[in-house]
């Protein structure tokens, strides 16, 4: 017998955190096959809202942001570099990159689930910002992500080209907000159980046995 769970993960495309919860969720779930199934939606969040068009330098925004020095930051970098090679995704070069808006990331991402696309634009959308140290913000690199796995490009150029979507991202963005989530990723199950942050393999393995069982 095979057990379905519903699986909402909110999460934003500059989020390392949320790559390596999302490979040790999806590894969970392949050890946990054919026994329980997930159904997964991505939800939106977005860690800098108020960030302008042409970002910010990384360094000196996470030094301003959470008042560590940038040797603290170096520290932390290398060691998400290793928990992602240790859930299989390889970080690029981070060092020097910047931080953007990614609102028009998260209407695309809306737009996808319609088309029962989302989380390949979701994964695509990771590896542009933190594989080929691309621009989430920019609509042409958005575009190019878009026809690389095969929606249409035009169709979404008039989506960033409007105001399209705004309003139920703004509305999904709030439901979590107003629900206490605050930090990413939050993976929530069958609308009641939260497993908060990038947790390993066996955690997410567990939590999701158990959450099956009852």
């Amino acid at each position: 017998m095979t057990t379905q769970l519903k699986i909402d993960i909110v999460s934003d495309v500059s989020c390392p955190w949320c790559i390596i919860g999302y490979q040790a969720l999806n590894q969970a779930l392949s050890n946990l096959a054919p026994g329980i199934q997930a159904d997964i939606t991505w939800q939106p969040f977005e860690l800098n809202p108020q960030m302008p068009k042409e970002g910010q330098e990384i360094t000196e925004h996470i030094t301003q942001k959470y008042g560590i020095s940038e040797e603290q930051a170096e520290q932390n970098r290398t060691a998400i570099k290793e928990r992602g090679l240790s859930v299989g995704y390889e970080f690029g070069n981070r060092g020097g990159g910047r931080i953007y808006n990614t609102f028009d990331a998260h209407r695309l991402l809306h737009w996808a689930h319609e088309l029962g696309k989302q989380t390949e634009l979701k994964l695509a959308l990771f590896n542009l910002y933190f594989q080929q140290s691309g621009n989430p913000s920019d609509h042409q690199q958005l575009l190019s992500v878009v026809e690389s796995i095969g929606l249409d490009a035009a169709q979404a150029q008039q989506i960033l080209d409007s105001e399209q979507y705004t309003a139920e991202v703004r509305k999904q963005q709030q439901h979590y907000q107003s629900a206490g989530i605050s930090s990413v990723p939050a993976v929530i199950v069958n609308d009641k159980h939260l497993i908060s942050g990038g947790q390993p393999t066996e955690i997410f393995e567990q939590a999701l046995k158990q959450i099956a069982a009852e």
